[in-house]
C-alpha cells in the first residue's frame, strides 16, 4: 500500500506538511538497503554507534528525496530537492506510522511473545495455515522496536491473517509493540532466562510481556510455563480486557487442553490429550521436548479458531524443521551457493537478495527461483515486481522454475532490464537440461517452495568435499562486533583483524560482513591477502602488517596501506615511492613498547618524524603498538608502562609532523580490560570470533566457528581389544566405537587422542579413544546408545569450546582455529 508524503506528515505530526504529493510505499532505516529511491521514505534513527542522519548525504546522492529526521539535526539548505519531515523522535514516528497502518486492517492478527520459541511457533503456524489463508508474517526474527514496525508495514488488502512476533529486553518496550501489532489473538510461549538482565525479577518481565495482550480477544498459553511468574486466569486477570478468552494447556493439571501422554519414537511423537471432554491426538515428526511444546501451542491456536482435529492431524504430520539461517557454501566452478530454503515469499526473498549482493561484491549473481505460491497477487504482477527488484539490485540472471513463471517467460523477457532469463516447468526438467558449465565464477541464490525439492539442485551444485565442515555464523560475528562496540566511546573507530584467512574462517566472506556493518578498517598480515580482498570487492581501508619490498607494487596498485616498523623498510618504501613520483602515501607507524617483536624504538621517534617530514613521500595515517599482556591482570603494571611509552612516541611524532593521526594500541582483551586506552581506534581480532582472550566471561559473546563432522562407521569392540595405531586405545569394557571423518590432516591435533579430547554427540560427550589418525578419529559412544552412522558430531563450537581444546593441547585458541585445513569446507550462515 502507498501513502502520500502529506498524509504521512499528518500521521506522525511532523512540524510542517510538505507541498509535494510524493507517493511512499517503502520505509527504510538502513542506508545500505536502498532499492526504489523515488518511493522510499528514510527514517534517520540514531543508535548507540551510528546516527541515521549521518547517511543522508549518501542517500541524497543516490536519488532519495524523502526523510524523517529529528528537528534541528539537518542543514536542509544542503539538500535543495529533499523533503524533510521533522519530528521530536524518529523511532517513535516510525512506530506511530505503522500503528496507524495496522489500524486500517480488520483481520485476525496473532501476536506471539515469550522467552523462547516465538519464531518457531510463528513459522509453524504459517506452515499449518498457508493453504487456507493469505498470510503476512514477520520476516525471520523481526521482533524488535524497529523490526516489528517494518513487519507490520507489509500488511495489504490481499492478506486475511497476520502473524507477528514481539521481543523485549527491558521495561517499557512492549507497550509500543502492542500499539503496532494490535493482536486479536495472543500466543505466549513461555517465560525463561532470556533478557533477564533488563528486569529485576521474572514476575516483572512476565508483566511486561503480558502488555502485548492487553486488548486481545483471546490468549493461548502454557500454564506450566507461565503461572509461576504470572497467572492470567487468577491474580493477574485484570491485565487483560474483561471478555478475553483464555485458552491454556498443561501436562500437570486443569486446562483447556490437558496433555495425558507423549509416545516418542526416534523421529516422531504421538501426543494424547483431552479437550472439551474428548480424547484427541496428533502426531508430529519431531521427538525433542522443545518441538513438542511448540507444536502443542500451535495445536491450541488451531483448536481455538475452530479447525477440526482431523484436519489438524493431517497438517501436523507435514511440519518441517525451521532453519532460520541462510547458508553460503562453496560450489562447482569457483561458484558460491546461497541456499535459503527457510521460506519462499517476497519479504524473505528481499532479505536473501540483500545478503546475496552483500556477499557477491562485484561478482556475477544468479537467482534460481521457484513459483511463489499463495502470494495473493496475480502471477503477472508478482513476477514483474520481482524482476524490478532484481534489476535494481544488479542481479545478472534469473532461472525460474515452475509452471506459472514458465508461462510468463515471454512477457518477462520483454521487460528483462538486461537480465538473462531462463525458465523450466519443473525441477526435474531443469536438472535434465542444465549443465554445470552454465555456472562459473558467480554467486547463486536458491529460493524455492518446498514442493519444488530445491535440495536436489543444491546437491547438484555443491562442490564435492568430505563431510567435515567449518560453519561460520556471520550473524553471531555481527553480534560480537556490537558487543565490543558497546564498550567504546562513540568516536572510537574499530580495525578488524582478518589476517591468517580470518583466523581460519575465510577472509573475503568475513570482510564482506564487516564492510556491511561499516567497520572502519581491516588489517591483514601480508600484501597478497589485501589483494585478494580488493579482488573480492572490499573497499574498506586495509592495513598490511608485514610488508616487504616484493609487495610494494601490489600495495600501490590495490590501495593498501603498509605498516612501517623499521628504518630499513621505511627507506626501501620511500625509494619506491620516490621513483614512482608518489607523494603523501598513507602509512601506519609501529613502535615497540615492550613486545620486542616489530617496531621502531621509542628513542627513534624524533629521527623518524624528521625523515617523514623532510621526504614528504608518506603521510602518517596512524600510530600503533602492540600490548604484550593485556589479558593478564598480574601484568597490568607492564601494560600501563607500555601505554606510557606509546604516548611518549606519539607526542614526539605529532610535535615534529605538525598534524594529528589515529592512535591505537588496544586489542580484543584491551578493549574490555583497559577501556581508558581506547585512544582513537581499537583492533578487534579473536573477540570477533567469540573467544574471550581475557577469559573473564563478562561479555555476551556468541560462538562464530563450529567444526563438525559425521560418523562413518560404528562397530562393537570387546573388552580387552584395542583401537587405532600402536594399540593405544585399550577397551576396558564391551564398547561401541564410532569412527569420525576428521583427522590430523584436517587440523585435529594428535594430542587430543587417548581420552584427552572429546566430541559432542546427541547432547553427550564422547571421548576420543586411541590415536588420532590422518583422516579419521575414533570416539567411544557406548554411553550414547542412540548414536547412528551418519550422525553429526561437534568437534568444537558451542558445546566443545575451542579454548578447552587449546588447554588440552597446550596451545591457544588462535592456533587451533588457524590450523584447520583448507580441505575442510567452510559454510557461511546468516540467521
Amino acid at each position: 500500500m502507498s501513502y502520500s508524503l502529506q498524509h504521512i506528515a499528518r500521521i506522525i505530526h511532523a512540524d510542517q506538511i510538505p507541498s509535494v504529493e510524493t507517493t511512499i510505499s517503502h520505509l527504510l532505516i538502513d542506508s545500505r538497503k536502498l532499492i526504489f529511491a523515488d518511493v522510499t521514505l528514510f527514517f534517520a534513527i540514531a543508535g548507540p554507534r551510528r546516527n541515521g542522519h549521518d547517511f543522508i548525504p549518501e542517500l541524497y546522492e543516490r536519488g532519495l528525496r524523502a526523510f524523517v529526521v529529528e528537528k534541528g539535526m539537518v542543514e536542509k539548505e544542503k539538500f535543495p530537492q529533499a523533503v524533510f519531515l521533522e519530528v521530536p523522535h524518529v523511532l517513535a514516528s516510525l512506530q506511530v506510522l505503522t500503528a496507524y497502518h495496522r489500524s486500517r486492517f480488520h483481520i485476525p492478527v496473532i501476536g506471539i511473545t515469550g522467552s523462547n520459541g516465538k519464531t518457531i511457533v510463528k513459522e509453524w503456524l504459517y506452515q499449518l495455515l498457508h493453504t487456507e489463508e493469505q498470510i503476512v508474517r514477520s520476516p525471520r526474527s523481526y521482533n524488535s522496536q524497529i523490526g516489528v514496525p517494518l513487519s507490520v508495514w507489509q500488511l495489504n488488502n490481499t492478506h486475511s491473517i497476520g502473524l507477528f512476533e514481539a521481543g523485549i529486553s527491558q521495561q517499557g518496550e512492549m507497550g509500543a509493540l502492542q500499539k503496532i501489532i494490535q493482536p486479536t489473538i495472543g500466543v505466549w510461549t513461555n517465560i525463561g532466562a532470556a533478557h533477564t538482565e533488563g528486569f529485576s525479577n521474572e514476575a516483572e518481565k512476565a508483566a511486561e510481556k503480558a502488555r502485548l495482550f492487553a486488548d486481545s480477544e483471546s490468549l493461548v498459553y502454557c500454564k506450566d510455563a507461565i503461572e509461576a511468574s504470572f497467572d492470567p486466569a487468577g491474580k493477574n486477570r485484570d491485565s487483560f480486557r474483561k471478555d478475553i478468552r483464555l485458552f491454556a494447556w498443561s501436562r500437570m493439571g486443569d486446562a483447556d487442553l490437558v496433555i495425558h501422554s507423549e509416545e516418542h519414537t526416534q523421529q516422531q511423537t504421538l501426543i494424547n490429550a483431552v479437550w472439551q471432554s474428548q480424547n484427541i491426538q496428533i502426531t508430529i515428526p519431531f521427538a525433542d521436548r522443545i518441538s513438542v511444546d511448540n507444536a502443542i501451542t500451535c495445536w491450541c491456536v488451531l483448536l481455538l479458531n475452530g479447525y477440526k482435529n482431523e484436519w489438524i492431524q493431517q497438517r501436523m504430520l507435514l511440519l518441517e524443521a525451521v532453519d532460520m539461517r541462510m547458508q553460503l557454501k562453496k560450489a562447482v566452478n569457483n561458484c558460491y551457493l546461497l541456499n535459503d530454503s527457510y521460506s519462499n515469499d517476497t519479504a524473505s526473498l528481499e532479505l536473501a537478495l540483500d545478503f546475496l549482493v552483500q556477499q557477491a561484491g562485484k561478482n556475477k549473481t544468479t537467482l534460481i527461483l521457484s513459483d511463489i505460491l499463495q502470494s495473493g497477487q496475480s502471477a503477472e504482477v508478482l513476477y514483474k515486481g520481482i524482476l524490478q527488484q532484481l534489476s535494481k539490485r544488479g542481479i545478472s540472471r534469473l532461472i525460474g522454475i515452475g509452471p506459472a513463471i514458465k508461462a510468463l517467460q515471454p512477457e518477462l523477457e520483454k521487460m528483462a532490464y538486461g537480465l538473462q532469463i531462463d525458465c523450466c516447468e519443473s525441477t526435474q526438467i531443469f536438472l535434465q537440461t542444465a549443465s554445470l558449465n552454465q555456472f562459473r565464477d558467480e554467486y547463486v541464490l536458491l529460493k524455492g517452495a518446498r514442493i519444488f525439492s530445491f535440495e536436489r539442485i543444491s546437491q547438484w551444485l555443491e562442490q564435492k568435499v568430505h563431510q567435515t565442515v567449518m560453519e561460520v555464523n556471520l550473524t553471531a560475528m555481527a553480534q560480537n562486533l556490537k558487543a565490543y562496540q558497546q564498550l567504546l566511546q562513540p568516536s572510537t573507530r574499530v580495525m578488524a583483524m582478518v589476517k591468517a584467512f580470518s583466523y581460519g574462517s575465510g577472509t573475503a566472506e568475513v570482510a564482506r560482513i564487516l564492510q556491511f556493518h561499516k567497520i572502519d578498517y581491516l588489517a591483514v598480515a601480508y600484501a597478497d591477502e589485501g589483494v585478494e580482498l580488493r579482488k573480492a570487492g572490499i573497499s574498506l581501508p586495509i592495513m598490511v602488517m608485514n610488508v616487504d619490498e616484493a609487495g610494494f607494487d601490489a600495495m600501490i596498485q590495490y590501495n593498501l596501506e603498509p605498516e612501517i616498523y623499521s628504518f630499513g623498510i621505511y627507506s626501501l618504501f620511500h625509494q619506491f615511492l620516490d621513483k614512482q613520483a608518489i607523494r603523501q602515501y598513507p602509512v601506519h607507524i609501529k613502535f615497540n613498547t615492550g613486545m620486542n617483536r616489530l617496531g621502531f624504538e621509542i628513542n627513534e621517534a624524533g629521527e623518524l618524524a624528521s625523515l617523514i617530514h623532510q621526504h614528504g613521500s608518506m603521510v602518517v595515517k596512524s600510530l600503533l603498538s602492540h600490548l604484550a599482556a593485556s589479558e593478564n591482570p598480574m601484568l597490568d603494571d607492564f601494560t600501563h608502562h607500555q601505554v606510557s611509552r606509546f604516548e611518549e612516541a606519539a607526542s614526539t611524532l605529532q610535535q615534529v609532523l605538525g598534524y594529528s593521526f589515529i592512535k591505537h594500541i588496544a586489542n580484543s582483551a584491551g578493549i574490555f580490560r583497559h577501556p581508558e586506552y581506547q585512544f582513537d581506534m581499537v583492533r578487534l581480532g579473536i573477540g570477533l570470533y567469540g573467544v574471550d582472550s581475557a577469559n573473564e566471561q563478562q561479555l555476551s559473546l556468541q560462538t562464530v566457528i563450529t567444526l563438525k563432522s559425521t560418523i562413518a562407521q560404528i562397530r562393537s569392540v570387546q573388552k580387552g581389544e584395542t583401537v587405532g595405531y600402536n594399540r593405544k586405545g585399550i577397551v576396558g569394557r564391551n564398547s561401541r566405537i564410532a569412527t569420525v571423518r576428521i583427522g590430523y590432516a584436517d587440523g585435529y591435533s594428535r594430542a587430543l587422542g587417548n581420552g584427552n579430547g572429546y566430541m559432542w554427540l546427541k547432547g553427550e560427550k564422547a571421548p576420543v579413544i586411541g590415536n588420532v589418525c590422518m583422516d579419521m578419529t575414533m570416539i567411544d559412544v557406548t554411553d550414547i546408545p542412540e548414536a547412528m552412522e551418519g550422525d553429526e558430531v561437534e568437534v568444537f563450537g558451542k558445546q566443545v569450546p575451542v579454548q578447552e581444546l587449546a588447554a588440552v593441547t597446550g596451545t591457544i585458541a588462535y592456533e587451533i582455529m588457524t590450523g584447520i585445513s583448507q580441505r575442510v569446507k567452510r559454510i557461511y550462515v546468516e540467521e
